[in-house]
């Protein structure tokens, strides 16, 4: 199985780009995006992370469905605005998954039989052996493999991808490369953000 990000939707660039001028307004209003407005929102939106002058790009918000294995899953937690919709889930599933074509291609093979050993074991106890049964389906759960995916539909924003595109782009992780790569396609992204490759 192969990392990815599919069914993007970016919702209020617009409404952001005209709030990041609200600091200089004595007059609140939501006329439509000019040139001059433009102009400040990529001013802005370049600047240094943490200074506060970015903060509008809080207000394009990002929804997307990812699928990703276990041990980018770990990274990707550590930010502060990327949140779960809802996601596939290893306790109402992991039963059901063919796991050897869950994970990722590089998967010890050996590390896969022995995973479906114990999901083999698991489905031949008896259901009445609930004990038995229980302490087998701990272990099927502890053995999975860091290389196993699972999908989820996440929320985030472009000040949060700021972040992330700028710790990850240079990362060791081809699925951080990948992710950056979508970043790049998102609407004014690289224009608000400031963020590329070099």
């Amino acid at each position: 199985m192969d990392f990815k990000i599919g069914k993007t939707e970016v919702f209020g660039l617009d409404s952001a780009i005209k709030a990041s001028g609200n600091p200089m307004r004595t007059e609140f209003n939501r006329e439509p995006v000019d040139e001059k407005d433009l102009k400040r929102a990529v001013a802005l939106g370049a600047t240094k992370g943490g200074e506060g002058h970015d903060n509008f790009l809080k207000g394009i918000v990002v929804e997307f469905d990812i699928t990703a294995p276990l041990y980018w899953w770990k990274q990707a937690q550590r930010y502060h605005f990327f949140e779960y919709v809802s996601s596939q889930s290893t306790m109402h599933c992991l039963l059901k998954f063919d796991i050897s074509s869950q994970c990722v291609n590089e998967t010890n093979p050996e590390i896969l039989k022995i995973v479906e050993r114990i999901k083999d074991e698991y489905n031949a106890i008896p259901e009445e052996n609930k004990d038995e049964k229980y302490k087998k389906w701990r272990e099927l759960v502890a053995s999975t493999p860091c290389g196993f995916c699972l999908g989820a539909t996440m929320v985030t924003n472009y000040q949060q991808l700021k972040t992330m595109y700028n710790q990850r782009k240079l990362h060791k992780l081809v699925e951080w490369h990948t992710f950056c790569d979508w970043c790049d396609t998102l609407p004014h992204f690289n224009e608000f953000t400031g963020c590329n490759r070099g």
